[in-house]
C-alpha cells in the first residue's frame, strides 16, 4: 500500500520547471506515488514520468486546478493512502521536508491541513497564512493606499508580526504546497470544482479549519516561484474575480457570521 501520495496539476508549463518540482520528490525514501494530472491540450509533457512513482494522468478537458487535484486525491483514496500533498508545479525544495511533515501530523490526528514555510527564490518569506478574508480584504490587499492604513492591515491580515519560526492554527493556508489529512478530506469533501482557479484553497481550507486544525508548520521550507499571474493577466484577473464572487456567494460577503469568531480565535494564540 502507498501511504503517502502527491499530485501536480500542469498545463504547458515549463520542462526545467517541472523537473525540479519532481526531482524534489523523487529523492524521498518515504514509499510514494506522484500523479501528474496534465491539462495541456496535447500530452507533450508525458515524458515527465520517467519513474514507476510517476503516473501522467492527461486531462486536456482542464476542469480547473481543484477538480484535478480531485482526481488524484480521489485515486490517493481508493489507494489507501493516509496523506496527500498538493503541489504547485513552480515549487521545488531541498532535503526531506516530506517527513518531518507526515510526523507532526501523526502526531497530532486533529491536524487536517499544513503548509510549511514558503520562500522567495532569494530566501525572503511569503506571507501566506492569513485570516478568513472579508471582501475589503481583498481590495485593500489589491490597491495599498494608503500606506499607513495598508500597512496596519496587512500585518493583521497576513500575520506578519508572528515569530517566523512559530507553529500555529490558521484558517486560511495556501494551496501551493500542502498536505492534506485524507481522513479529513473523507468529512469534509475535496475541492470545489465551482472554482476554476484561485480561492479553492482558501475555501477548502475553512471547510476543514471547522473541525481539525490547519496549521502552518515553518520548521520547514520549500521554495515557489510565485508570478502573482492575476496581477499581470486580464485573463487571469477576470477568473480571480469571478473566484472571489464565487467565495464570497457560498460563505457571506458582509454579512459572514463565522469570519470574526474564527479570526478572533485565531489571533488569540499570540497574545
Amino acid at each position: 500500500m502507498c501511504n503517502v501520495v502527491c499530485s501536480l496539476v500542469i498545463y504547458k508549463n515549463d520542462i526545467l520547471m517541472l523537473r525540479n518540482a519532481i526531482d524534489s520528490f523523487l529523492k524521498t525514501n518515504l514509499n510514494l506515488k506522484l500523479y501528474l494530472v496534465d491539462n495541456s491540450p496535447t500530452n507533450e509533457l508525458s515524458i515527465l514520468a520517467t519513474s514507476a512513482m510517476i503516473e501522467y494522468i492527461h486531462n486536456p478537458s482542464n476542469p480547473g486546478f481543484g477538480a484535478s487535484h480531485n482526481l488524484a486525491i480521489q485515486k490517493a483514496i481508493d489507494l489507501g493512502a493516509n496523506y496527500h500533498f498538493i503541489v504547485n508545479p513552480d515549487i521545488y525544495f531541498k532535503g526531506d521536508v516530506l517527513t518531518p511533515m507526515i510526523d507532526f501530523m501523526k502526531s497530532n490526528p486533529l491536524i487536517g491541513m499544513m503548509m510549511p514555510q514558503i520562500l522567495n527564490k532569494d530566501g525572503s518569506i511569503q506571507n501566506l497564512p492569513k485570516l478568513l478574508p472579508s471582501p475589503f480584504s481583498i481590495l485593500k490587499r489589491k490597491i495599498k493606499k494608503p500606506t499607513s492604513l495598508h500597512d496596519k492591515f496587512i500585518n493583521k491580515y497576513e500575520l506578519r508580526k508572528v515569530p517566523k519560526d512559530m507553529i500555529y492554527n490558521v484558517p486560511i493556508i495556501s494551496g501551493c504546497f500542502t498536505l492534506l489529512n485524507l481522513e479529513a478530506i473523507k468529512k469534509v469533501g475535496m475541492y470545489d470544482d465551482n472554482f476554476f482557479m484561485y480561492f479553492e484553497d482558501w475555501d477548502l481550507s475553512r471547510r476543514i479549519h471547522k473541525y481539525y486544525k490547519t496549521i502552518y508548520f515553518p520548521k520547514v521550507s520549500v521554495y515557489h516561484e510565485y508570478e502573482s499571474g492575476a496581477n499581470k493577466n486580464k485573463r487571469l484577473f477576470k477568473i480571480f474575480v469571478s473566484s472571489a464572487i464565487t467565495y464570497f456567494n457560498k460563505w457571506g460577503w458582509f454579512l459572514d457570521s463565522e469570519r470574526k469568531g474564527i479570526n478572533t480565535k485565531a489571533l488569540q494564540q499570540f497574545k
